[in-house]
């Protein structure tokens, strides 16, 4: 076995008894994107020199009894939303193609605090609006399951570099499904926490009453571990709630007997893929088998969630974008008369087709005359689609549910089509409006070879609960890695001056 085959924690137990070095593990990380890239393009940034000097300083920690928790020394990928100081980070748009922050999202923060080696950070849809990490600025990302399918988004690159063996976790974000859908697509297990458990300090805002952050990882155990270390109230962040039940490490655990298990019949009719609705079930029996209790109900306003979630997020995504005009950071246009022709030529030079689309629909639904036709019932929408839930977690423990409508469509299908892109979302969007918690883990293949996901959505602060099940499920089966990662060639991608850029250097 490779050390890229290793899970985080199993690495990390690894480096402790002293079977490996942080070296040894962000080398081998690194010889792999420079196999993979040219055929994935995960990553937008990789820092190779800074790579390796915080290889060999997290080793003398180590080594020193300084640093003796399970991620110390294993190389992580992060999404390029969330900042880290002095490395870019772009939103995957061109609007701030040469951002280079000063500070560290907090997330990333405590990873580091715990050891972490960051190699870069992933490709993602622009500003994290999309579903298929199609719509970057810095080119597209391939599934490695099959090169001519999508990845899923809009953390498609941090499940792709995963799922492909470039790392052996990574941190995405979550706003309407952004974690646990492409987690689905690429064969690789994501959790999206409670809203407010994950500080969202350093995470550059879509949908701030939507956005949280969460661990992609090959298994339930190493995001389990990863959520463990980074969940903690945070006084810069706003929404951040303090907890003091975040060991998630303790629901580690084959025990379901008696957990209860809601299936919403609104969720397996019309649109779903009888493949992924085959697959699903068999993982459900999986857990009644085990002594779960599974039982079918209505959940009941699933249609409205999906309207209610464009209205929301594109109404806070047209406040939240407002800030990139060309004045203080980021892209300004070469060319223009005047302040406000400053403003209007580098926003339209800036940003892409589909975060232009949101950003007009969500100043439509602001503006005065339908403020109180859409975004007001939007909200009211929401609250009610809150009290569903609610009503269904006093019967039920955990929701089980597919995490996308069918596996991975190829490249390009869902552009031509933005509405059917967005109906795509119907089955994560409602734990967003909700704040719930929901994970996604690998439960089969379909007749193409492509991944199913089971997303299992727990009530709020009910994370073990949905962890629990992942693992008791997943014990059922081993972890499935691509071929592709298995069979990547010996040809590197280039790497020069310590920093593989893609869309320059890596391809």
């Amino acid at each position: 076995m490779s050390i890229v085959d290793l899970t985080a924690l199993q690495l990390g137990k690894e480096i402790q008894a002293g079977n490996l070095t942080a070296v040894d593990a962000a080398e081998a990380a690194l010889e792999q994107i420079r196999r993979a890239e040219p055929q994935i393009g995960a990553f937008v940034t990789v820092d190779e020199e800074g790579v390796l000097k915080q290889a060999r300083k997290v080793q003398k920690q180590i080594e020193a009894g300084e640093l003796k928790g399970p991620l110390a020394g294993v190389p992580a990928a992060i999404k390029d939303n969330l900042c880290i100081s002095g490395m870019r980070t772009t939103c995957s748009s061109r609007i701030l193609s040469s951002f280079v922050p000063t500070y560290t999202a907090e997330a990333v923060r405590k990873l580091e605090k715990a050891g972490a080696v960051i190699l870069g950070k992933t490709n993602m849809d622009e500003f994290a609006m999309g579903s298929t990490t199609e719509t970057s600025a810095f080119g597209i990302t391939r599934n490695p399951w099959n090169p001519d399918h999508v990845p899923g988004g809009s953390s498609g690159g941090s499940c792709a570099a995963v799922a492909a063996n470039e790392c052996f976790y990574a941190l995405g974000s979550d706003t309407g499904g952004s974690i646990r859908q492409p987690s689905s697509f690429c064969g690789v297990t994501g959790i999206k926490p409670t809203y407010g458990t994950v500080s969202r300090y350093g995470l550059v805002a879509y949908g701030s009453s939507l956005d949280q952050i969460g661990p992609i990882a090959k298994n339930v155990s190493d995001c389990a571990a990863i959520l463990e270390t980074i969940s903690a109230y945070d006084r810069k962040d706003s929404t951040s709630i303090r907890r003091d039940d975040t060991d998630f490490t303790s629901a580690l655990t084959e025990d379901v007997r008696g957990l209860r298990i809601g299936i919403p019949r609104d969720y397996f009719g019309e649109g779903l893929d009888p493949e992924v609705r085959d697959s699903i079930m068999k993982a459900v029996k999986v857990l009644t088998d085990k002594g779960a209790v599974a039982e079918e109900f209505d959940l009941s306003l699933v249609e409205y969630a999906i309207p209610a979630y464009y209205v929301i997020a594109s109404a806070e995504a047209s406040s939240n974008l407002s800030r990139f005009d060309g004045v203080k950071y980021g892209y300004r246009a070469e060319h223009y008369e005047g302040l406000h022709d400053m403003y209007k030529k580098s926003r339209s030079e800036g940003f892409g087709p589909e975060v232009k689309r949101r950003i007009m629909l969500g100043s439509f639904v602001l503006s005065s005359g339908y403020y109180d036709a859409y975004y007001l019932k939007a909200l009211r929408t929401k609250a009610l689609i809150k009290a569903a839930f609610d009503k269904a977690f006093a019967r039920f423990d955990v929701i089980a549910a597919p995490a996308s409508p069918s596996t991975a469509p190829k490249i390009g299908e869902s552009l031509k089509d933005p509405i059917q892109m967005y109906l795509g979302d119907i089955y994560t969007i409602s734990v967003n409006l909700a704040g719930l918690p929901g994970m996604t883990v690998p439960c089969g293949l379909d007749s193409k070879g492509l991944p199913i996901g089971l997303q299992l959505i727990g009530d709020c602060f009910q994370e073990k609960k949905i962890i629990r099940a992942a693992y008791a499920y997943e014990q059922s089966r081993e972890y499935q890695s691509p071929p592709m990662a298995r069979k990547l060639s010996g040809e590197s991608a280039a790497v020069s001056g310590g920093r593989c850029e893609k869309g320059a250097d890596c391809q």
